[in-house]
């Protein structure tokens, strides 16, 4: 039962217990490094970001995508719980002061219009409108894809590759809002990071000056420990 029904419907015990991501970092994709290693250029990088580099240029992760949180993002996501999106949006700007530093605008990873419908929200633009940025909607998906999960990492890769594309804004709108911006691209959830790659890469050749990412969870490896809030 919930301590304080009316605060929302996830209770205090639940959120304390949710683990944030801790430093050290990859700079890069946000995945948590062994905490032996030492801090510099080279370092700061994941042996998976050292070996394939991403599109975006830097990222932050807040939390492991496990347990508490793993019930709350689907409580979010599937069960319409959408009051979700401003308590999860604090963990977001938490985790992520130093890649929403200086950017310009924040951009939702977009669903397709179908799952959009069937939804009847995006769960990426909620909690980019919790980031006290312009959000700009200029992605979309100009294909339907299968879901992620299940696939191994070259499998996610080629479902996403050309998944993505510009929004149908007319032109001159539409490069303003790209063309030498840092941006940030915002979603709920990271596993190899195929999709913010992908969405990263349409933003480079429209012009971007940067692309940034900020992710509210992702699975890290059972090796890892930190502890609940």
């Amino acid at each position: 039962m919930l301590d304080a029904p009316l605060a929302g419907p996830v209770c205090r015990a639940c959120w304390s217990s949710v683990r944030p991501v801790t430093p050290p970092a990859c700079h890069v994709c946000g995945q948590p490094l062994p905490s032996w290693r030492t801090i510099s250029v080279a370092a700061e990088r994941c042996a998976a970001c050292r070996r394939r580099p991403p599109a975006f240029d830097r990222g932050a992760v807040a939390c492991d995508y496990a347990d508490v949180m793993r019930a709350i993002v689907h409580a979010f996501k599937y069960d319409g719980r959408r009051s979700l999106a401003r308590p999860l949006g604090r963990l977001l700007r938490e985790a992520g002061h130093a890649v929403l530093d200086g950017a310009d605008a924040v951009v939702p990873v977009p669903l397709h219009p179908w799952k959009r419908l069937r939804r009847g929200f995006n769960q990426a633009a909620d909690l980019a409108g919790t980031l006290d940025l312009p959000v700009r909607a200029v992605l979309r998906r100009s294909r339907a894809t299968r879901t992620q999960a299940g696939l191994t990492p070259g499998q996610r890769r080629r479902n996403v590759a050309g998944a993505f594309a510009l929004a149908r804004w007319p032109w001159r709108t539409r490069l303003s809002a790209v063309e030498n911006q840092i941006l940030v691209l915002v979603d709920d959830v990271m596993t190899t990071g195929a999709t913010l790659d992908a969405c990263a890469r349409v933003l480079k050749r429209a012009g971007a000056r940067e692309v940034r990412t900020l992710t509210l969870a992702r699975a890290l490896p059972p090796a890892w420990s930190a502890p609940p809030r």
